[in-house]
């Protein structure tokens, strides 16, 4: 069996964050990993800061300290054997969990090479490619009425990618006034409010919108897109949902609506639409950059999942930058 690759010019320990607590995070140290066959490791430059987690760290771990963090922006450190598609060097990014610390090891078959002129700033590679992978996911018409109900970071990727679909009208709902001016500003025709909403589709003399993403993660986000969505209409949840939810069997079952499942779970395809979502941003069709609002030290992580809870206004993405 291959050896592992020499790490002798990296340093023999590394600093992590471990979830101790209920919304407590501490400094470990910890042994820098060695690469296996198929393995690289990152030096973390930067890591999003996602809602899916916000609960776990609310809640705290169940017994043992919990390493957090999946969505990291860093360069290639070292690489096991048998790696052949990234070299030392490379910036890269994709799923790599525990991932709020100063490295962290990942299958090569994980990791995206970022293309050439895009910075890391623009290199959130994870979210971006799991809203790739909804929109890929959900059938589009030329001359569709799209409403996308949430305008968070995932909405707002979705509003840059859909304003280069052919669709004939593209609204953003979310109920705060700095959400929606985001909207307006990342390729919404109109940003409104929920209330507001269910007017357009009476304004325009039909039942509803030909596609409606959902976005927000929440039941008051659920429900109202169901209430938009026509007949024979299409409902893509993008939204995070892991708590129960209820959802009117009767409008689905009346209007006949084809309801989309737009999470991913598989290495490959979330790798795939990655990849494709960075090819975006190499063209100049996706700028995630003006998304990434808040900055925050490593050191004070717990404060960035409060302000991710709290959203102080003008907050869209926030991301823990690593210090070496």
């Amino acid at each position: 069996m291959p050896t592992p690759s020499d790490q002798s010019f990296l340093p023999d320990t590394y600093q992590r964050s471990a979830l101790t607590g209920p919304e407590q995070s501490a400094f470990v140290p910890a042994p820098l990993p060695v690469c296996d066959v198929g393995q690289v490791l990152l030096r973390i430059q930067r890591v999003g800061v996602c809602a899916s987690e916000l609960s776990v760290w609310q809640n705290g771990p169940a017994d043992e300290p919990a390493f957090l963090g999946h969505e990291p922006v860093g360069e290639i450190a070292a690489v096991g054997p048998g790696v052949t598609d990234v070299t030392v060097g490379d910036l890269a990014t994709g799923r790599i969990e525990h991932s709020y610390g100063q490295y962290a090891l990942a299958d090569a078959h994980d990791v995206v090479v970022v293309p050439p002129g895009v910075s890391a700033d623009n290199a959130l590679g994870e979210p971006l490619g799991c809203v790739v992978e909804g929109l890929r996911r959900t059938p589009l018409d030329v001359g569709d009425r799209v409403a996308v109900v949430g305008a968070g970071f995932m909405g707002l990727c979705l509003l840059q990618l859909l304003r280069h679909s052919p669709t004939s009208q593209l609204i953003a709902i979310d109920p705060r006034q700095d959400a929606q001016e985001h909207a307006a500003r990342n390729g919404a025709d109109e940003a409104v409010t929920p209330q507001q909403a269910p007017d357009l589709a009476a304004r325009n003399g039909t039942d509803g919108f030909d596609v409606v993403f959902e976005a927000s993660g929440t039941q008051a986000g659920l429900d109202l897109a169901t209430r938009l969505v026509r007949q024979h209409g299409t409902l893509s949840i993008l939204g995070y949902h892991q708590q129960m939810r209820s959802v009117d069997m009767q409008q689905w079952n009346f209007k006949a609506i084809d309801v989309i499942n737009a999470h991913v779970r598989d290495r490959q395809r979330i790798r795939e639409s990655t990849r494709r979502g960075l090819d975006l941003v190499a063209a100049g069709r996706v700028d995630l950059g003006p998304l990434i609002t808040h900055r925050y030290r490593l050191a004070d992580l717990d404060r960035a999942f409060t302000d991710l809870s709290g959203k102080p206004d003008g907050f869209i993405k926030a991301v823990v930058e690593i210090t070496h």
